[in-house]
Formats: structure tokens, C-alpha cells, sequence
């Protein structure tokens, strides 16, 4: 699914140059489930971005099903995001005035797919993640956890091959961490999913069955067997 070689990230900050990353190898195969740790401006959120296509490396290529992202041109770039890769971000990013069904269906806008397939898979997605009921409700009349749950619904009604999610439980009490956790981890099961997640929640670390580490720009990958 992913190959990654000498993945290097240069940022300048005035005359002080900074490896975000520095010469990344790292091989993730399809169905995997992969959590990333490290401390704050160690590299997880911009390997996570590298992954995901939303930035490009300064040296080394990103191989996504044999094809290095790092030199599509960004409309190929944008096709492969839209029709691979599902996103679920700590603070949601719903749109407020739009409602849970409608935040989902703009999941499959950019696919071209036809008003009716829209709102019955938009429908079907918040059914799977326990939100029938919600389907007709703004963020601002939902929990914090259901708003995460409206977010994965979005991720997953275009069926992407890969789930990437960055802190998708930083903003939530304990009971609500595990309860979209295990929601997750349903969805990875449920659709095969190649799993990618930053958190600096040890807890959820030491559930996961492959964890990296990111110090300083560089990168080490365990088998975790309490997993």
C-alpha cells in the first residue's frame, strides 16, 4: 500500500533551517493499523500530511499503490485524495451550517455522484456509526462525540482504501475517547481499511498492533504484542 524512502521535510524559520523529517522509510501494507506517537514538533501531523497528500516532501517520494505522490500534479493529486483517502481531524471540521447529512455528503461531491446515491450513502454512512436519528441536526445541536462520529461518516461514505486521522479523540473526555475508538477500530474491521492514526494518548498506543515513534524528524517502528 505505501512505501515511503528517504522521506525528508525542509522548513527555513529565518536563517535556522529545521528537518521535520529526516530521510523517512517506512513500509505500511494494506489493511494495516498504524498509530504514531512522539512529542509536540517531533513529525507525526507532518508525516501524517505526507501520507495524506496534503503536502509535498522536500526529498525522497511517497509510493501510494506504486504511484509516488510526490510527483502527480495536483489535480492527480486531488483525484487520488478524493477517491483513496477518508481524513478525521480533532476539531471535526464540520461545516456549521449545513446539516450531519449534508457535512457527509460533500464527501462525495468531487466524486461527481448523483443527488439521490448522495443522500442515500450519506444516510447509510450515519447509520453505520449510530446516528440515524441525527441525520437532520446542525454540529451546534450535537455532542462532541457526535460530531466526531458525523466526521468518520464522512471519511468512510466514499470508501477510501486508507483512513488517516490526526488527534481525532484530542478533544474529547475519556468515556467519549473510547467509545469513538472502538467505533474506529469497527470501521477498520468492518471495511478493511489500511488504519493511520496520531495520538499522544499512551492508552490508545498500547491497543494498537504496529506503533511508530517520531523523535527529532526520524522514525522507529515496533510490533506491539499487548495489542
Amino acid at each position: 500500500m505505501y512505501e515511503l524512502r528517504g522521506v525528508t521535510k525542509r522548513y527555513t524559520r529565518g536563517k535556522e533551517t529545521v528537518d521535520a523529517l529526516a530521510g523517512i522509510d517506512l513500509t505500511i501494507g494494506d489493511g494495516d493499523r498504524l498509530v504514531i506517537q512522539g512529542p509536540t514538533g517531533g513529525g507525526k501531523s507532518t508525516l501524517l500530511q505526507m501520507l495524506g497528500g496534503l503536502d509535498r516532501p522536500t526529498a525522497g517520494s511517497v509510493e501510494l499503490d506504486g504511484t509516488d505522490m510526490a510527483k502527480l500534479s495536483e489535480a492527480k493529486l486531488t483525484k487520488v485524495r478524493s477517491e483513496n483517502i477518508g481524513f478525521v481531524f480533532q476539531s471535526f471540521n464540520l461545516i456549521p451550517t449545513l446539516t450531519a447529512q449534508e457535512n457527509v455528503e460533500t464527501a462525495l461531491v468531487p466524486l461527481r455522484v448523483k443527488t439521490k446515491e448522495r443522500r442515500e450513502r450519506a444516510a447509510a454512512a450515519l447509520e453505520s456509526v449510530g446516528l440515524t436519528e441525527r441525520l437532520g441536526h446542525l454540529p451546534a445541536e450535537l455532542s462532541g462525540g457526535q460530531q466526531q462520529r458525523v466526521a468518520i461518516a464522512r471519511a468512510l461514505v466514499k470508501q477510501p482504501k486508507v483512513l488517516l486521522a490526526d488527534e481525532p479523540t484530542g478533544n474529547l473526555d475519556e468515556s467519549m475517547r473510547d467509545e469513538i475508538m472502538d467505533v474506529l477500530e469497527a470501521m477498520w474491521k468492518e471495511h478493511g481499511l489500511t488504519f493511520i492514526m496520531v495520538t499522544h494518548d499512551s492508552a490508545i498506543a498500547k491497543k494498537a498492533p504496529r506503533l511508530a515513534t517520531i523523535r527529532k524528524g526520524r522514525i522507529t517502528v515496533k510490533e506491539n504484542a499487548g495489542a
